[in-house]
Order: structure tokens, then sequence, then C-alpha cells
């Protein structure tokens, strides 16, 4: 477990070091995520090297999102004002994910590469 955490924290710094190395305005956990995804792909980091942590952090990932939540309510009034700028974003933004993931979906088909 603790070499899996090692290995998550790992690319977590060197997603940051990117981040604020080239000033990107990209976060550096998620340019983290993407080098870790890059090295499972390329074999250069193997999956069990990863899962014991990953697991755990995938089974409490409800946890995650309860500050954020709680947090909300301190903005309660603002997003009242705007329930409907928000809803429809939300609408809009879940209907353009669905039409992106199925068009990429089908891609993958026609190339024989979804299994």
């Amino acid at each position: 477990m603790a070499g899996s955490l090692f290995v998550i924290f790992l690319f977590l710094f060197l997603g940051e070091a990117v981040a604020r190395g080239l000033g990107v305005p990209v976060p550096g956990s998620v340019i983290g995520m993407i080098l870790l995804t890059l090295a499972l792909g390329l074999k250069a980091v193997r999956l069990e090297q990863v899962k014991p942590c990953a697991d755990l952090l995938t089974k409490n990932l409800g946890l995650f999102f309860v500050p954020p939540g709680v947090g909300l309510i301190l903005y309660f009034d603002l997003l009242r004002a705007e329930f409907l700028a928000i809803a429809g974003a939300t609408v809009l933004s879940t209907l353009l994910v669905l039409a992106v993931t199925g068009r990429v979906a089908e891609f993958l088909e026609r190339r024989g590469g979804a299994s």
C-alpha cells in the first residue's frame, strides 16, 4: 500500500512541477494523472504498482465530495439567483459529454479498438 501511495504522489508531484515550471493554466493534479495514465499505457508503471491505493481511493470517493458540498452552503443565495443558468449549463454540458462519448465509442468500435 505504501509503495502504491508513493507512486501516485510521485506523479502528483511531477504534475505540480510541470504546471509550475511551464506556467500552464492546468492544475498540477490533472497533469499528474495524465502523466500517470501515459506511464500506465506505455507500461513504464505496472497497474499492480498503483492498484491497492487506487482501489482504496475509489471506494471512498464520496468522502472527497463532502467538504465542497458543505462549502456550497455558503453560496446558497448566489446559487438560487443563478439557478437557471447553472441548470442550463449542467444539462447542456451533460448532453455534450454524452454525444462526444458516443462518437468516440463509435469511432473506436469501427477501428476495432473497443472490447
